[in-house]
């Protein structure tokens, strides 16, 4: 067994990476991410979304390819107002401001888990469409035999993308930075060359779009033509999807968290709308025409390079085209970093299981992350990889959330307005942008929602109804346990002529006898589920146990782990509630002392813990409580740890007696 386990961490470390040290002063400055690398990491959702927003935009004016420019247009205005919004959320909410904390705090609770299991669903589809849109730009230049195989690579992709991750933030953002700005150079090249090379024909276009619109006048008339660009508008509607990202990533970002997020804003706001709009003039100065097995992107790429030569022009096209396709994958890492942080701020507040606050020894929330990338290889494999479809899917949620964070901010500038000076100027940004959003929200709920939007609605309904009942069960429990903390009172008034328990004394020593018979009592705080631990022992055992040493250890969560104060803070307030329990049993008589520790996992510190605990006092034995709920399930089971089962699973075969008392509640 320990030569399985010691292969398993040589394979972990050489897989994974070893292990970071949450106590090292600079972990927190290497773990974090500069303007330009969050642009990468965050802003690449937005700007990646160029290889199919603009596509589905244009193919939704069906035959009327000028209308786009207003299309475009609306597309940029768009962009700059939802930015100019989130800047101010930026803002207000300093240490992160994703759309579950705005409405949580803005609005109230529920509309807050409602938006966060929206932007959850909407971060598993951004992976999912990212990785898949990406193996689309990939496979254009390939022989059309290796088709086929497309959705294979696409979920190879997706696991080696959640291996990456695991790894860490940083870690899973620079490795794509050169491609990412291969992407950059060559999209805007194309741009720059398309206009500068069709210059002496905007005239021309002018004059196109101009009898498109007197066409459709006639033909469908001016609320026909009206319809037709919102419609557009709508279909490439994920075009602005990426633009959250940035203030849910916030406690990711450098020092000085505001500012280094603002700059991500821009960058992102100013080339997302540069890219959208230079593609869709770009469509319409080479006629773009959809062709099998091609996106778009592709088709203008070829047109470009025609008369560059076989060889200049199959380069640049190889160039785009990988590029395009490793934006996407790139894409994915928004979903890859914000989606867990969604999930451990929701499990933060009980709407998810505990277990998605834990962090690995690696510093990242491995099981949001393990989710995320599995609930999207599902989504994948349901969809067949079909873009199309992920599309309708798509962009829905995220409006939800744009349109609660808005009204939030709004409700905000105008209950502070006495406080603001430029409240006007503030609300008036996120009045717009709730207006923008909103109008945006219903009519692509209208327009996907018979092509398969229904979908997407349904498992958003699922998930919503899956945390309230979360909620409900640690609701419960909460209940459950305040009757049973009714101990912590007693025990702080108690003394030795009312507790029997606690009546007969020794003669309390300095130091512990290391040869006497010791109980180890592994304590999560002072409260009342140690404390009836504590009696019951005392009760079952009378005489038998001497010394009385008791363990905590500090989890560093993700509720934790946002910068070296509240590391502090936690291992402060851990040898404070240790030291509660001393004593408390010195008072009554009883030798005692505690030992504090924090890190990631309970039960990998505890183990390294107790060598040194059996050396000093090898008559120790281990003692744990453990709550019994009235209605024990598989569901209460999964949102339980039950931590106290695995250090003695730990134990087992090292002959260390661990004895688990079950405390019924």
């Amino acid at each position: 067994m320990p030569q399985e386990r010691t292969f398993w961490q040589s394979c972990k470390r050489l897989i994974l990476g070893s292990a970071r040290n949450p106590y090292d002063h600079s972990v927190f400055h290497k773990m974090s991410l500069i303007a330009f690398f969050a642009w990468v990491g965050l802003g690449a959702d937005g700007l990646s979304s160029s290889a199919y927003g603009p596509e589905e935009a244009f193919l939704a004016l069906q035959g009327h390819p000028h209308l786009g420019i207003f299309v475009a247009l609306a597309s940029a205005i768009t962009i700059f107002v939802i930015s100019a919004s989130y800047s101010q959320i930026i803002e207000l909410f300093p240490s992160g401001g994703g759309g579950y904390l705005v409405a949580s705090k803005l609005l109230n609770p529920t509309l807050g888990m409602v938006s966060g299991c929206a932007l959850l669903i909407d971060y598993v589809l951004t992976i999912s469409i990212s990785v898949a849109s990406g193996a689309d730009a990939l496979f254009s230049f390939l022989p059309a035999a290796w088709y086929p195989f497309k959705l294979e690579f696409a979920l190879v992709a997706l696991l080696g993308m959640t291996l990456l991750n695991m790894r860490g933030i940083r870690e899973s953002v620079v490795v794509w930075t050169p491609i990412f700005l291969i992407f950059v150079i060559t999209h805007f090249f194309a741009i720059a060359y398309a206009i500068v090379t069709h210059l002496f024909d905007f005239p021309g276009v002018v004059q196109a779009t101009v009898e498109t619109i007197q066409r459709g006048q006639a033909e469908i008339g001016f609320l026909g033509i009206l319809f037709l660009v919102m419609r557009a508008y709508s279909m490439g509607a994920g075009t602005f999807t990426g633009i959250e990202a940035v203030s849910n990533g916030l406690p990711i970002l450098r020092e000085p968290r505001v500012q280094t997020g603002k700059k991500t804003m821009n960058y992102m706001a100013v080339s997302l709308a540069l890219t959208v709009v230079g593609l869709m003039i770009a469509y319409l100065l080479y006629s773009v025409a959809p062709e099998q097995g091609k996106t778009l992107n592709a088709v203008l790429f070829n047109r470009i390079s025609e008369a560059w030569g076989e060889g200049i022009g199959r380069t640049f096209i190889l160039t785009a085209l990988v590029s395009e396709a490793s934006i996407l994958f790139v894409a994915a890492q928004s979903g890859f970093l914000d989606g867990p942080r969604v999930l451990s701020n929701m499990a933060l507040d009980r709407w998810f299981p505990t277990r998605f606050t834990m962090l690995s020894d690696r510093l990242v929330t491995q099981n949001g992350i393990l989710l995320m990338g599995t609930s999207a290889l599902v989504t994948m494999v349901f969809t067949g990889g079909s873009v199309r479809l992920l599309v309708v899917l798509y962009s829905i949620n995220v409006f939800i959330t744009f349109v609660l964070s808005q009204l939030g901010m709004v409700r905000h500038w105008w209950l502070f307005r006495s406080r603001e000076r430029v409240w006007k100027k503030k609300i008036l940004i996120s009045g717009v942008g709730l207006g923008l959003t909103a109008f945006i929200l219903v009519s692509v709920t209208l327009i996907k929602f018979y092509e398969g939007g229904w979908i997407t609605l349904l498992v958003t309904g699922g998930l919503v109804t899956l945390v309230v009942t979360i909620r409900r069960h640690y609701d419960q429990a909460g209940r459950m346990l305040k009757r049973l903390d009714s101990l912590v009172e007693a025990a702080e008034a108690t003394t030795t002529k009312t507790d029997p328990t606690l009546a007969r004394k020794r003669s309390s020593g300095e130091t512990l006898d290391p040869q006497a018979k010791t109980a180890v009592f592994l304590v999560n705080g002072f409260n009342g589920l140690g404390l009836h631990t504590l009696f019951s022992v005392i009760r079952l055992f009378g005489e038998v146990f001497k010394n009385y040493l008791f363990i905590q250890v500090g989890v560093i969560d993700a509720g934790v782990f946002k910068g070296e104060a509240e590391i502090a803070q936690l291992e402060a307030k851990v040898k404070r509630e240790t030291e509660r329990y001393v004593a408390f049993m010195k008072r009554h008589g009883y030798n005692a002392e505690a030992v504090s520790s924090l890190g990631t996992d309970v039960v990998e510190q505890v183990a390294g813990l107790m060598p040194k605990v059996m050396e000093r006092f090898p008559e120790a034995v281990i003692f744990g409580g453990q709550l019994v709920f009235p209605h024990d399930s598989f569901f209460s089971r999964w949102l339980h740890n039950y931590t106290i089962f695995a250090v003695q699973r730990r134990f087992y075969n090292q002959g260390i007696p661990v004895v688990i008392l079950p405390i019924r509640l």
